[in-house]
């Protein structure tokens, strides 16, 4: 598994259903935007008697009281309500737009109290997201007695706009977590945004909904002259991730912008090949190792590089020497699963943990330089990882479901990201074959997450099989990744 590196922390999710906070506001919530008014197809404060529909998908008990989030699917509109309970009682909607993590200081939207004589009352309409300004949102109705201090929250939920099907509502759940002024996802790392980054162009490819391709080029105007520039910095497997996302932005858009990015990152990754061990790319640029995962990333990016560029000759004989190079070390066991890396002494495998990342990421080489090659033993090693990989008590559960081996638990970091990036490289082989042979196991990823590790935002968590235990961008990604493989 990778060390850690200086990673964003994680920020504690705010989903909390009950919050007990004093009347002196000793917790408040951070300002991520001012409390203006939002406009879409209507502007904030609408009457909910003008909702074209009015879905309840949330609520909480407060000393008998029920606050209840009501959803307008068609408008994508939420307004909040109280009901058994007295006069002055109070009722508003929360929005955030990062999912729930933090909104807007003071905004409590629409607050309201219960007119004298009423047991009941309800908030105006407010918009769910920010169109104009790529606020992705979400809404939470609360309220509290009037003669106590204790508050009540729904959870966070949202309105099916842009979250039709469970793909596209994975899809907008993660772009909740993306940061419009740096491009990045916040929760997460920079490896780990590249995969991020690299869901959501797949969701698009396969959805169609094209509604977040704005992200491709915001993270590629801010990011292209960071690090090392083009997306290279001291890791070869981070600049291998990027490299793979830049050329499924390349098939997404036809910008040759992304082409020439991934050629830089590629040929990048080429400088650290070296004779050490009979050949392979370090690790890093300190060389402190050398590794399956940026190995296995530069046979994909390599072969895909060649199977983009007409006549190249380059690309394919990186590909072709770095799998003979692979194959020689023994990284592939009897079982035909991944282990981690080469024993800096011998030079061969090093018997370390079997993640899924290793597994899938190649496979999708393997799938990759097939493609270039037509090469049937090439095909049959990809086949016999693939099977491993979802068969093995190592990384499936006994109902089969993809499991690391750091589950349950805590995977750190990096560890959230490696099922998606493992999905994702077996759905390009089962794509390759005719007979799909990994369609009913993927399907199977993409249906137990969505039953079982799932919240009303529609955010992941760690393990498939649930119980969910918390989200972030890296989490949300490899359920995204499940999703466009078998959802």
């Amino acid at each position: 598994m990778r060390p850690l590196r200086a990673l964003a922390a994680v920020l504690a999710a705010i989903v909390l259903t009950t919050l007990s906070i004093s009347s002196a506001g000793a917790a408040q919530p951070s300002a991520v935007r001012p409390a203006t008014a939002v406009c879409n197809t209507y502007c904030d404060g609408r009457d909910p008697a003008l909702a074209a529909a009015d879905r309840s998908p949330v609520s909480v008990t407060l000393f008998s009281r029920a606050i209840t989030l009501h959803l307008d699917d068609t408008d994508a509109m939420g307004w909040a309500s109280i009901t058994n309970g007295s006069p002055a009682d109070e009722v508003w909607v929360d929005r955030s737009f990062d999912g729930g993590r933090t909104w807007s200081s003071g905004s409590k939207l629409g607050d309201t109290t219960i007119p004298t004589g009423q047991t009941g009352w309800r908030t105006l309409m407010y918009n769910n997201d920010d169109w104009a300004n790529h606020g992705i949102g979400a809404l939470r109705a609360c309220g509290k007695a009037s003669d106590r201090s204790d508050i009540a929250c729904t959870a966070w939920a949202r309105t099916t706009w842009n979250a039709g099907n469970d793909r596209t509502a994975a899809a907008t759940a993660e772009m909740e977590f993306y940061d419009y002024g740096t491009g990045l996802f916040d929760t997460t790392g920079w490896w780990n945004s590249a995969n991020a980054l690299n869901s959501v162009i797949d969701d698009i490819s396969v959805t169609g909904m094209s509604s977040y391709s704005y992200a491709i080029a915001r993270t590629y105007s801010l990011q292209v002259n960071s690090g090392d520039g083009q997306f290279r910095n001291d890791y070869l497997d981070d600049t291998g991730w990027w490299g793979l996302t830049w050329l499924a932005a390349y098939d997404l858009t036809g910008d040759t912008d992304y082409l020439n990015t991934a050629r830089t990152d590629d040929d990048y990754m080429a400088s650290y090949w070296d004779s050490t061990c009979g050949g392979g790319v370090w690790w890093s640029t300190a060389k402190t190792g050398k590794n399956a995962i940026e190995n296995s990333l530069y046979i994909e990016l390599s072969a895909e590089l060649h199977n983009r560029i007409s006549g190249d000759t380059t690309y394919l004989q990186r590909a072709q020497a770095d799998w003979s190079w692979f194959q020689g070390t023994g990284m592939v066991n009897s079982s035909h699963l991944v282990n981690d890396g080469v024993n800096g002494s011998t030079c061969k495998n090093n018997g370390a943990t079997e993640w899924s990342y290793n597994q899938g990421v190649l496979v999708g080489g393997l799938t990759e330089l097939y493609r270039a090659t037509n090469d049937a033993s090439v095909l049959t090693a990809a086949e016999q990882v693939a099977d491993a990989n979802t068969t093995s008590s190592a990384l499936n559960s006994s109902a089969g479901i993809l499991t690391d081996p750091c589950e349950p638990g805590n995977c750190g970091a990096d560890g959230p990201s490696f099922k998606g990036a493992d999905l994702r490289g077996l759905s390009k082989l089962n794509s390759l074959e005719s007979s799909h042979p990994y369609t009913a196991y993927l399907q199977r990823q993409a249906s137990t997450a969505h039953a079982n590790d799932r919240d009303a935002l529609d955010q992941y968590g760690l393990d498939f099989a649930g119980p969910l235990d918390s989200t972030d961008a890296a989490r949300q990604q490899s359920a995204l990744d499940a999703l466009n493989a078998g959802g």
